[in-house]
Formats: C-alpha cells, sequence, structure tokens
C-alpha cells in the first residue's frame, strides 16, 4: 500500500514538470511570440489589410481637369467660372500647368443699393434695395470676365484614407502658387458718362492648397481654394488691390506623353 502511494505521488510530480518541459520546447521551436506577431496572426489580418508604397504615381505624367469654380464671400458678384487645367508632372511632387477660365456673374445676395433722401422737415429717409446686373455692370468691383494662368504645384503629402476598416481611398495635398492674367469689367475712365464700361486686362497671381483622391491610375477628384490677388482701376482712385478668394472642384484625368509606354 505504502509502494502504491509513493508511486501515485511520483507519477503527480513527473506529469507536469513533462507537460512544463513540453511547451518550453515548443516556444524555443516557434520563437516568443510578440504582441505585433499576435496582431499579425489574429483575426484582423485579413480584415485590415497592411498600407505601404504609392498606388498611384504622377512621375513624367501629364494631368487634364476641367473644373468648375465659385467665388466666396463676394460682396457685390456672385461668380461661377468654367474652364479647365494642363499639368505636367516632372516629378512626383513637382507640377507645372497652365489654366484657362470663363466667369458667368450674378448679384451677389447680400448686395444693397441705398439711397438717401432730404425731407422738407430736415430729416433725411434712406431706401435700401437689391441692384440690377445693368445697375452694377462695370461699376462695381469684382466682375470677372477671363482668367488665365501658369501655375507650380508642390505636393509633400501623400496619404490613404480608410473607409470602414474595409478599402483605402489615396489622396495627396499640394500648395499652388502662380502668375494670372485677369480679364474684368470697370468704368470707362476716358469717358464722362460714368454709367459706361469696359473690359480692362491686368496681370495678377494666386496662392492656394488642393487635395487630389485618386478613383484609380488615370481618375481623381480635385478640389483646390486659391487667392486670386490682381489690381482694378476705378473713378474715385487710379486702383486698388483686389483679393478674391475662389473655391475649384474638378476631375483630373491622367496619361502618359508620347515617350512613355
Amino acid at each position: 500500500m505504502k509502494w502504491t502511494l509513493r508511486l501515485l505521488l511520483a507519477l503527480c510530480l513527473v506529469v507536469p514538470a513533462l507537460g512544463h518541459a513540453q511547451s518550453s520546447n515548443e516556444e524555443e521551436e516557434a520563437g516568443d511570440v510578440s504582441e505585433v506577431d499576435k496582431d499579425r496572426l489574429g483575426p484582423l489580418r485579413e480584415r485590415v489589410r497592411p498600407v505601404s508604397g504609392h498606388l498611384f504615381l504622377k512621375k513624367g505624367r501629364f494631368e487634364f481637369s476641367p473644373s468648375a469654380t465659385l467665388s466666396l464671400r463676394d460682396a457685390f458678384f456672385s461668380k461661377y467660372i468654367f474652364g479647365g487645367s494642363l499639368t505636367y508632372h516632372p516629378l512626383e511632387t513637382l507640377g507645372v500647368g497652365l489654366r484657362l477660365g470663363y466667369a458667368l456673374n450674378s448679384v451677389a445676395g447680400a448686395a444693397q443699393i441705398c439711397t438717401f433722401t432730404d425731407g422738407t422737415d430736415g430729416n433725411s429717409t434712406r431706401g435700401c434695395k437689391s441692384p440690377t446686373m445693368n445697375e452694377l455692370d462695370g461699376q462695381a468691383p469684382g466682375q470677372l470676365k477671363l482668367l488665365a494662368g501658369a501655375d507650380v504645384q508642390w505636393a509633400p503629402i501623400y496619404g490613404k484614407l480608410s473607409l470602414l476598416a474595409e478599402k483605402f481611398v489615396s489622396f495627396d495635398l499640394y500648395g499652388i502658387a502662380g502668375a494670372s492674367l485677369v480679364q474684368y469689367r470697370g468704368p470707362d475712365l476716358a469717358n464722362t458718362d460714368s454709367a459706361v464700361a469696359k473690359s480692362y486686362m491686368t496681370p495678377g497671381g494666386n496662392v492656394g492648397v488642393g487635395a487630389r483622391f485618386f478613383f484609380n491610375r488615370w481618375v481623381t477628384l480635385r478640389t483646390e481654394v486659391r487667392d486670386l490677388i490682381y489690381v482694378e482701376k476705378s473713378r474715385t482712385s487710379d486702383n486698388y488691390l483686389r483679393n478674391q478668394l475662389l473655391f475649384e472642384l474638378g476631375v483630373s484625368f491622367f496619361f502618359f506623353n508620347g515617350s512613355e509606354s
């Protein structure tokens, strides 16, 4: 009986030791599994794929982008500019391009014409109304007609957005600066009739920021916010500086130049 008890006690001590030794051998063969490896081998591995590299490349490609532009915070005219741009990308982060646009103007909702009338009792009254396009034509600043320019783009930021942890949308962010040629309507300074207007051409510049969201290797959605800076003439002074904030939305089509396959 004593020998039986001793044998059972020995087996109880040996079996856990053997199990521990076997576990140690498996860990030595498999190596230490870190937290990063656990994530890599876990169930999220198939759901969230690793993100690396540039899915979309611009170097050596032309970008043609028709667009529509809306003026922001304009006191007299709401401008809708339709046009496009053609950009060449000699480097992945650098682009040089030309743009052209034609502007349609409408009277801004905030525009008002106010008149003052002196009464017989010495009191003056004021009346305000929304102006017509004929009343503002050439008399109010900011009436754009044509825009042309040459720009330089610098795109240092490339990234990817996760959509519900299933798909990724590639994008880049860029800055833009360039010279502009602006045609606008203003008063005819050579005519004594203050209601006569004419078109003027003047140089200017623009600076802004933009973003592209890539649908595939050939098509992107493009947005920009730019500040157009130029000088207008008026009857009260020789000229004054204009700043016009513009929001642009376009679709870009990328294609290789003739030397690329």
